[in-house]
């Protein structure tokens, strides 16, 4: 037989064997089969027969112009889904093939759908991330921090969509201070990018200059958010002055503009979260800061008081105090005086002891009694030595006499003259010899009433000898006589 040489498909016997399957048998090992054969595929065809079940289970059918085939999307992958499907749309759907056994339908197990034509769109997501990565426009470092209190925020996005209205309740919620301005844009279209782009120009160049921009919209498919895919409207983003909040989508979704942002939110309503402060949480903390600090100062106010007390038993009347110095004073001023006293007493008696003793030491009385006894002394001495006085005047007049007789003076007085030779002395070198001169030569003789000066003309000495016959001159001028009294 031509098919003996074949294997026969795992768990099933060969052809011809005698073995008999159950149905449920024969359905699972057919399910293993294809589940083997057919463990991920990607089918694209038209939606039909939509049907959510009440477990949110998604059950449809895809076909073609030839055939049609049972899908199911679980609810746990359904819920990622960017978009609302609809019978008649063109998708492309990725999973498994297999088989249910309960009614032996061949069906298709989807964890993924999407619109036919985005997987284009997202190789040309993927490629323009990539060469904006590359370019550091997702960079974490040029990241900027959102101001803890925003006075001024600028939403670009819709008015017609429900985004708009969450952003706008949060923040009348958590801060109603804040000032919003709303730039109204097309979030999906043709259009749309050179609107977002305009709306951040208005908002850099506002009056009243935004604090914080969030630019937002509601969930869709990849077609749908592709404005915000839009490499122009990333790049104005990225050179925005103004820190940006992107919420494009639900949590699931995911933009280049949110890789660009300085923050992303899942949400609309997150975003607006992440751009101001709860007021509650504020008005909470700072209730209890009050609670704090009114028991920090109710305490302090406690230690003061019982301070204040403290000082106050303490504290004098200032009249009180006033009269304690006086009475102070006063008895200060007596004790003084009496201390000034006794001191000066003491020092009375101290001069009148020490006067006693200065005038009993003083040196008047023993001058007193010096002078009477010098007096006495002097009498006895004038008494004495009067007699001897007398004898010795008459003999120092002998003596006067007789020394006048034969002074040098006396001799000049009767004609005399000491004749000298001048050396500069009064006197001069006394003459004792005719031979001690020259014709010529200068003299000086001295008389009793002056000096004559002269020079000698002729020197002719005596035929005797000195001894024989004395010269007038040797005899009254000898070379030790004394110098005579002067003459004008």
């Amino acid at each position: 037989m031509p098919n003996q040489g074949r294997l026969a498909p795992r768990g099933l016997p060969a052809r011809g064997a005698a073995r008999v399957y159950s149905v449920g048998q024969i359905l699972a090992e057919a399910r293993i089969v294809v589940e083997g054969r057919f463990d991920r595929v990607r089918v694209q065809g038209e939606l039909s027969n939509l049907r959510p079940a009440a477990s949110g289970h998604w059950y449809f059918s895809l076909k073609d112009a030839a055939a049609s085939l049972r899908c199911v999307m679980f609810a746990s992958r359904n819920r990622f889904v960017r978009f609302r499907p609809r019978d008649g749309d063109a998708v492309v759907v990725s999973g498994r093939l297999s088989i249910y056994e309960g009614r032996g339908d061949f069906q298709a197990i989807v964890d993924h759908i999407e619109r036919a034509g985005e997987g284009a769109l997202r190789a040309a997501f993927e490629q323009l991330k990539a060469r904006l990565d590359a370019e550091g426009l997702f960079a974490a470092a040029g990241k900027r921090q959102l101001p803890a209190f925003p006075r001024h925020i600028a939403v670009v996005s819709s008015r017609a969509g429900a985004a708009l209205s969450d952003v706008l309740a949060v923040l009348r919620r958590r801060l109603p201070s804040v000032r919003v301005t709303c730039f109204d844009v097309a979030v999906q279209g043709d259009d749309a990018p050179a609107q977002i782009r305009l709306a951040f120009d208005r908002a850099e160049r506002a009056r009243h200059r935004p604090d914080v921009i969030i630019v937002t919209r509601g969930g869709g498919s990849l077609e749908d958010l592709a404005p915000f895919n839009a490499e122009s409207v990333v790049r104005r983003i990225a050179a925005c002055h103004i820190p940006v909040v992107s919420a494009v989508g639900h949590e699931t979704d995911f933009t280049l503009c949110d890789l660009v942002a300085d923050q992303r939110a899942p949400t609309p309503s997150a975003a607006a979260e992440l751009a101001t402060p709860d007021t509650a949480l504020l008005l909470a903390a700072i209730a209890r800061s009050q609670r704090a600090l009114l028991a920090r100062m109710a305490a302090k106010l406690t230690v003061e008081r019982r301070l204040l007390d403290a000082a106050k038993r303490r504290l004098v009347h200032p009249q009180r105090a006033l009269e304690q110095r006086m009475l102070r004073a006063d008895e200060l001023r007596e004790r003084l005086g009496a201390a000034l006293a006794a001191q000066l007493a003491r020092r009375a008696t101290t001069v009148d002891h020490q006067a006693r003793l200065l005038a009993r030491a003083s040196p008047a009385r023993a001058i007193a009694a010096e002078r009477e006894r010098l007096r006495g002394l002097r009498g006895r001495l004038l008494g004495a030595t009067g007699t001897s006085v007398k004898r010795g005047a008459a003999a120092l007049s002998g003596l006067a006499l007789a020394l006048d007789a034969v002074s040098p003076l006396a001799t000049l007085k009767r004609g005399f003259a000491i004749v000298a030779r001048p050396d500069g002395s009064r006197w001069g070198q006394p003459l004792a010899s005719a031979r001690d001169v020259a014709a010529g030569d200068a003299i000086v003789a001295h008389l009793a009433d002056g000096r004559l000066r002269a020079r000698v003309e002729d020197v002719s000495p005596s035929r005797g000898t000195a001894q024989d016959t004395p010269g007038p001159e040797r005899t009254t001028a000898p070379a030790s006589a004394p110098e005579g009294p002067r003459r004008a």
